[in-house]
């Protein structure tokens, strides 16, 4: 597991799992396990609930958060991630736009504890319908569960001036009957014909099945 040595007093490895540093002490968002070190408490962020955890402990080598950054998650369902890259961004804000009336409603409540995370009720594929709600950002994430996922992400970082960004990739809500390898290319692909590099394409096995992260800047 690679730890960008400028998040390392932020997100850290311990016995193979990625931990960060609770902004929230003493509180679990999703009944994560909760560990003291150096008089701190870190929490264990899931492989199997969350896709960037899962991302670093497959060897991701791109991982784009900074301390400081504004970020905009789509698809942010309930909150799970969301909380730990506001674990991991003190200094900046997330974004958090979801969908799904009853998601959004436990989204709202993890939000309340956390003053660096905004809850936002929209529809990923109209950015315009929420801009007034955000503004510029520095990355997009993107977990959204739907066809045309690369332009969604494309079409975000556009419309917000992002200069990087995070695509899970659902191989099966893309495409059921194609290989995921096959789908992965196409969203690649699809991602350089909008002018953006590719910096790392990372799948997710075993932790998350015909999943990949990639990871895509300007």
């Amino acid at each position: 597991m690679r730890i960008p040595a400028e998040l390392s007093d932020r997100l850290m490895e311990a016995n193979g799992r990625p931990y960060t540093l609770s902004i929230d002490p003493g509180h679990k968002v999703y009944g994560e396990k909760l560990m003291m070190r150096g008089g701190k408490e870190w929490r264990e962020w899931s492989v199997s609930r969350s896709k960037p955890a899962a991302y670093l402990a497959a060897g991701g080598s791109s991982f784009p958060l900074r301390r400081d950054n504004s970020l905009l998650y789509l698809g942010a369902a309930s909150g799970t991630t969301a909380s730990h890259f506001s674990d991991i961004l003190d200094q900046g804000a997330v974004h958090c736009l979801e969908f799904s009336p009853r998601s959004f409603r436990d989204l709202v409540r993890v939000c309340g504890r956390r003053g660096n995370m905004i809850p936002i009720m929209g529809d990923a594929t109209r950015p315009e319908s929420f801009a007034f709600a955000v503004g510029d950002v520095d990355i997009v994430y993107q977990d959204v569960a739907q066809k045309g996922q690369a332009t969604i992400l494309a079409d975000n970082m556009d419309a917000f001036n992002a200069d990087l960004g995070m695509l899970a990739v659902k191989a099966r809500s893309e495409d059921v009957t194609a290989l995921p390898r096959d789908v992965f290319i196409a969203a690649r692909d699809l991602l350089k014909s909008r002018g953006f590099k590719v910096m790392e394409c990372r799948p997710l096995d075993p932790h998350e099945k015909d999943h990949a992260i990639m990871v895509v800047g300007r």
